[in-house]
């Protein structure tokens, strides 16, 4: 009868223990699969901001050079898709539209001399890139928190958690786009 009682002490103690375990592993993922959340609320942030100050760009640019049509098109695409986006991953594929159209826009931009001396183009031109640089961190911000989040799943005993809580991989990382690691091509 001893034993008996012993042995039901030490299962409630391991139960116990158990649940314990189960319910603090939980917890730390549901705080950090917030925390990647947050992070993205960051980065979508200043993609919003980026895309609030692309009109006042553009708009400036088209009193230079109005017969561009096909670039300021190509940026009020990028950036209705960036704005409609819901998911990460659309977001992430809209920005990198919107980084391209935006490289094209600036180049147009070189061609007009009295447009580089616009003071309201220079101050626009330097708000975008401190953006740029805000978008830059919080996406290595983000990133980091991810894969944060995405290696604690899948150690051991979260992966066990992980499984039963129905918490999954987040592969919506923000990647370097196609060609950027090549060295761009300068000709005198």
């Amino acid at each position: 009868m001893k034993a008996a009682i012993i042995a039901i002490a030490a299962l409630l103690v391991i139960g116990i223990a158990g649940a314990s375990k189960y319910y603090t592993v939980r917890n730390d993922l549901v705080t950090q699969r917030e925390a990647v959340n947050a992070q993205w609320s960051n980065v979508d942030v200043v993609l919003q901001r980026r895309a609030d100050l692309i009109p006042n760009l553009v708009n400036t640019v088209k009193g230079f050079a109005a017969h561009e049509t096909e670039v300021y098109k190509s940026i009020a695409d990028a950036r209705a898709a960036l704005m409609g986006g819901r998911t990460p991953q659309e977001k992430i594929a809209a920005n990198d539209q919107l980084s391209g159209a935006l490289s094209r826009l600036l180049v147009i931009a070189e061609n007009y001399p009295q447009l580089k001396s616009n003071e309201n183009f220079l101050q626009l031109q330097d708000e975008l890139a401190g953006t740029e640089n805000r978008i830059a961190v919080e996406r290595r911000k983000y990133n980091e928190t991810l894969e944060h989040y995405n290696v604690e799943i899948q150690k051991f005993p979260a992966n066990i958690v992980a499984g039963i809580a129905g918490f999954t991989r987040n592969d919506a990382y923000f990647k370097t786009e196609p060609g950027a690691r090549e060295a761009p091509k300068v000709q005198f």
